[in-house]
């Protein structure tokens, strides 16, 4: 279908809001659709069966609704999408739709269901270059899935695969394509002599294609930490079958086959020798991309034509006065991505992903600012983002219902960054001019990397990747303003640049890591419930019969350990140690018993040998997905062994503070929502023994006033003694009775509630207080901002807030002593000081300039004449003078010079600038007339001294690092000079 035809069945999104779908789109083939998946026969209909050339039509929600019905109706359980934050550590966004059964398929955690089915929302952008030029590439996509954790395996998975594409959907059976591992002989004979597809639409492929392994050794999965191989099979859409069945056909083209489904079976195991042996428990994980089913069914020309995204591309449309359809084809793929990057925006920003220069908020800035500017060479004035974001808010709904409830939050923050980034843009264009100045100057330039010579000026790649990195220059734009002022693009040197930086990039992974580390994986499987903690209660800190259940060094299983100072991580049953985990720091402590074996040790009650071993825990980690908890400490003496009962003792007085400061945390949220506002959120926290830190949304500095407020109500929380209770629920009972969820966290079906009645109530498994009298007092020691819309406190409590109020009443003290003043005047006392060192800066600065202009005055005598002899020349160094008194120096001695006359002073710093140096260049109208300016002047020549710096045509200052090269600094600017026109 055309552009033109298929902008005409798209509706608006307020429209399809209110509930009015074209007919296609109707509800009416939704329910029709829906009851087809469930009350489908079980026997699968035979591929080579009649159907129809074209499928019906079914909208996004439709096909997503489809695909979930039709497996809730064979025993799986729908679960939520997670956030876009994984959990996992070794992914920088959630890249895939099994990535949160990860501990599942590794054995780090049981399952709790044995089939599930999910719509996972995924953002990937390791092919963000492909987003819009291609029909199926983009950063933000749902990822339909079905898995089975043990359960059913390849037969079913590829019966209800095609049952569900050529039943469900109603694909045409003859316009499907099967692809197989080439080893794969039970998978090729399901889908032939089960399935009944014929052999000349089934391909085998290599290893490379269709047998997936993301690590040497473990259990496989869709990504292998215990090295799980599998082999994948997919399923492709032929939208060109008069083109045949040959063999010449492959399924890698793009322009006749899509590929909509992949099964992947996780059936083996492989190990350090690269043995693979069948898996006990087999599973399965499948991925359909809710897009490339939509294109498909919806009969357009690629996803974004979907009713999914084109509401999204045909606002940006709208606001660029642009009929879409009409549209050149660089436009129409500027829309698009605007269409694709404002999902993932939007989606970003409401998982609580903001704006920043690193990791998360760096992949969020990228994508927000290459909507901006892609809006920009649209031609679209103003602010415009917000609007394009609304609609993708109002198309959210079925994908992730939280994201309108964070409507204003998301459409905030968008028109913050777009502000924010429309000044970086003012000096990015500066930028570049002053970059093309230098290259024109130049006349002839090469690649900063050692590129190749032009005999024309060229504009370093580095610099062009710079404006591309930095203020987010696309690469055409920099070429066609270049080429505008008749300087060429360094190429080459703009690829170097940007395969260092992806490089760079590529520790953020696009794959999901399923490699686990072997000692934890074999002790998780020997402790199938993991660690037991049971360390809450004040009273519960020393705990007794603690059993070794593995040791580890340098991550390897051994059986003992002995010798002084040794390090030793050290897994037990069951454990008073906290583990660091929600923002609060790990406990530290001791763990202590005797060398002896475990027999001897029960059966002696002498306190020598209940004492011989000690082992100091300077940290604790949760391992093998949070099943264990692994304490890290240096032996102090005796030995170690597994199966060895131990006595763990937490240090009480480092807990007691870390309990003040957590609960502490909890009051200082609930005073932040009371004064800035309820939807004031967490961002981040650290809560530790000497100090508690928490970042939250606000977009401006806090008021003192303000900072004061929130003290004055966690202050009176604490006076008034309340009691915190805990409680253990169910998550939706939890939710329902307004707790609190944490910035980041993943909960379990089961939670622990932390509420202080009346005041906070919060989900959190970290220790608190059992009163807040306990946590003394409380302070906030600095308020700073960290991120863009993201401000950080950081506070004390308890004992921490007495140590700090001992040290401000000590400096106050030693001030009002030094001062000679009462303690209440010392604000005063040192106002008036910094008045009076003022006055005397100023004065001594007069007297320098007033210096300056004098010894001026004898360098006159020393110009030279100007180019051709016409006009006036000094280039001199003038020591002991800092930039103000050598500019007032320059502008003397061009006075004094007359017109035409070029000045360009030097001084070298002293004291803290030793080794620096300052120019300033002063040039009278005419020469500036002939065309030498200072300000290029001046850059050129502190260049040499590994600086730079600029101004106005006729005065502009600079300063150089290294005031050895000032020889030749100054020699460059009497030959720029002598060559000028005056």
């Amino acid at each position: 279908m055309s552009p033109a035809a298929h902008a005409g069945r798209i509706v608006p999104a307020a429209a399809r809001v209110a509930g009015l779908f074209p007919s296609h789109f109707s509800s009416r083939h939704h329910s029709s659709t829906v009851a087809a998946a469930a009350d489908v026969a079980t026997t699968t209909p035979q591929a080579g069966a009649a159907a129809a050339p074209h499928p019906p039509k079914m909208s996004g929600p439709e096909v997503r609704q489809a695909f979930l019905s039709f497996f809730q109706g064979r025993g799986h359980t729908k679960l939520p999408s997670s956030s876009l934050v994984p959990e996992d550590p070794t992914v920088l966004l959630t890249i895939a739709g099994m990535l949160q059964f990860k501990p599942v398929f590794l054995g780090q955690a049981p399952r709790k269901v044995a089939r599930a089915t999910t719509s996972q929302k995924c953002v990937r952008t390791n092919d963000i270059d492909n987003v819009g030029a291609t029909a199926r590439h983009h950063t933000f996509f749902e990822m339909l899935g079905n898995f089975s954790f043990g359960d059913y395996f390849k037969k079913e998975a590829i019966m209800w695969a095609w049952e569900l594409s050529t039943v469900v959907y109603g694909l045409p059976p003859e316009r499907v394509w099967v692809s197989v591992y080439e080893e794969d002989e039970e998978a090729l004979a399901l889908w032939r002599d089960v399935v009944g597809v014929d052999p000349s639409r089934i391909r085998k492929m290599g290893a490379a294609d269709n047998f997936w392994a993301s690590g040497p050794t473990g259990p496989c999965g869709p990504c292998s930490e215990l090295h799980h191989d599998f082999t994948p099979v997919e399923l492709y859409y032929d939208f060109h079958p008069e083109r045949g069945t040959g063999p010449e056909v492959t399924l890698e083209d793009d322009s006749r086959f899509i590929e909509f489904y992949n099964l992947v079976f996780m059936e083996l195991n492989r190990d350090a020798a690269g043995t693979l042996t069948p898996l006990a428990a087999k599973n399965i994980d499948t991925g359909m991309g809710l897009e490339r089913m939509a294109q498909i069914l919806q009969g357009v020309p690629n996803n974004y034509e979907t009713d999914l995204i084109f509401p999204i591309v045909a606002k940006a449309a709208e606001l660029a006065g642009l009929d879409y359809a009409a549209a050149p084809p660089a436009a129409q793929t500027a829309l698009k991505v605007i269409g694709d990057h404002v999902r993932a925006v939007v989606y970003l920003l409401s998982d609580g992903v903001l704006p920043s220069n690193v990791g998360r908020g760096y992949v969020l800035r990228r994508l927000l600012r290459r909507v901006i500017m892609k809006g920009r060479l649209l031609g679209i004035q103003g602010e415009f983002t917000p609007a394009v974001a609304q609609v993708a808010i109002a198309l959210s709904g079925d994908c992730d219902p939280a994201v309108a409830g964070n409507a204003g939050r998301i459409i905030a923050e968008m028109a913050r960054e777009e502000a924010l980034f429309s000044a970086t843009l003012s000096k990015g264009q500066k930028q570049l001019d002053d970059m093309l100045a230098r290259a024109l100057a130049a006349g002839s330039s090469s690649s900063s990397d050692g590129g190749s010579s032009s005999s024309g000026p060229v504009l370093a790649g580095a610099d062009a990747f710079l404006l591309y990195d930095s203020f987010g220059f696309p690469l055409e734009l920099t070429r066609e303003l270049a080429e505008a002022a008749g300087v060429a693009l360094d190429d080459p040197g703009f690829e170097a640049a940007m395969a260092a930086q992806r490089a760079r990039s590529s520790a953020s992974r696009e794959a999901v890591d399923l490699t686990a580390d072997g000692g934890l994986s074999q002790l998780a499987a020997a402790l199938p419930a993991g660690t037991s903690f049971e360390g809450y209660g004040a009273s519960d800190l020393v705990l007794a019969g603690c059993r070794v259940v593995g040791l580890l060094q340098d991550g390897a299983p051994v059986q003992e350990v002995a010798g002084q100072g040794v390090a030793v991580d050290v897994v037990l049953d069951r454990t008073p140690f906290y583990a660091e985990s929600g923002g609060q720091v790990a406990d530290s402590g001791y763990l202590r018993g005797s060398s002896s074996s475990s027999s001897e040790a029960s059966s002696s009650s002498s306190s020598s040998s209940s004492s011989d071993l000690l082992l100091e825990v300077s940290d604790v980690q949760k391992g093998a997905g949070g099943r264990l908890f692994v304490h890290s400490g240096m032996l102090q003496q005796g030995s170690l062994r597994v199966g060895q009962e131990l006595t763990a003792e937490v240090d009480t007085s480092l807990r007691r503070r870390i309990r003040a400061h957590h609960t502490a945390t909890h009051l200082l949220q609930s005073a932040l929502k009371q004064v800035l506002g309820p939807d004031t959120c967490q961002q981040g926290s650290l809560v530790e023994a000497g100090r508690l830190r928490f970042d939250f949304n606000l977009s401006r500095p806090m008021t003192q006033e303000e900072i004061s407020f929130v003290e004055a109500l966690v202050n009176g929380w604490v006076a008034d003694a309340s009691p915190t209770t805990t409680a253990v629920m169910g998550l939706k009972e939890a939710r329902a009775a307004g707790a609190v969820a944490m910035f980041g966290e993943k909960y379990e079906d089961t939670v622990r509630v932390v509420e202080v009645p009346g005041v906070s109530m919060e989900l959190c498994g970290g220790t608190h207080v059992s009163n807040t009298a306990e946590i003394g007092s409380f302070k906030v020691v600095s308020e700073s901002g960290v991120a863009s819309g993201v401000r950080r406190i950081e506070a004390v409590a308890g004992q921490a807030a007495v140590e700090y109020l001992q040290l401000l009443d000590g400096v106050v003290r030693q001030l009002a002593g030094s001062l000679r003043v009462k303690l209440e005047d010392v604000p005063g006392r040192v106002a008036a000081l910094q008045d009076e060192l003022k006055a005397a800066s100023k004065q001594l600065a007069d007297v320098k300039a007033q210096v300056a202009v004098a010894k001026a005055g004898a360098l006159a005598s020393q110009a030279v004449p100007g180019p051709g002899g016409v006009g006036r020349v000094l280039v001199e160094e003038l020591p002991g003078l800092d930039g103000k008194a050598l500019q007032e120096a320059a502008v003397s001695l061009l006075a004094q010079l007359g017109d035409p006359a070029a000045v360009l002073l030097a001084s070298r710093g002293e004291g803290e600038a030793a080794g620096k140096v300052s120019f300033v260049a002063a040039l009278s109208p005419q020469v500036v007339k002939g065309g030498l300016q200072a300000g290029k002047l001046v850059g050129a020549v502190a260049k040499v001294c590994g600086g730079g710096g600029g101004g106005k045509p006729g005065l502009a200052q600079a300063g150089g690092k290294d005031a050895s090269q000032l020889p030749q600094a100054l020699q460059l600017a009497k030959d720029t000079i002598m060559g000028a026109s005056f």
